[in-house]
């Protein structure tokens, strides 16, 4: 089950804080509606990883697409294998 609370929950911070756990955020909001989320640091970088390999793998397949794909063969090759 999700942790959701108020945002105004933050006056007492470290309750909060300690509700944060890998795999487990709490989503704070405000007037009823969902406002922003606290996550754990190592799920935010693992998050920010994937970011950054989905848009590296978006900038290939549209040079793929602009330029021309290339065969399995050539790629293994200029990977030296």
């Amino acid at each position: 089950m999700p942790n959701i609370v108020p945002v105004s929950d933050l006056r007492n911070y470290n309750a909060v804080i300690s509700q944060v756990s890998y795999g487990n955020p709490v989503y704070l909001t405000k007037n009823g509606r969902g406002d922003c989320a606290l996550i754990d640091i190592k799920e935010l970088d693992e998050l920010r990883a994937i970011k950054s390999l989905f848009s590296e793998l978006e900038k290939g397949e549209m040079s793929a697409r602009k330029e021309g794909w290339i065969s399995l063969e050539d790629a293994e090759k200029s990977l030296g294998l």
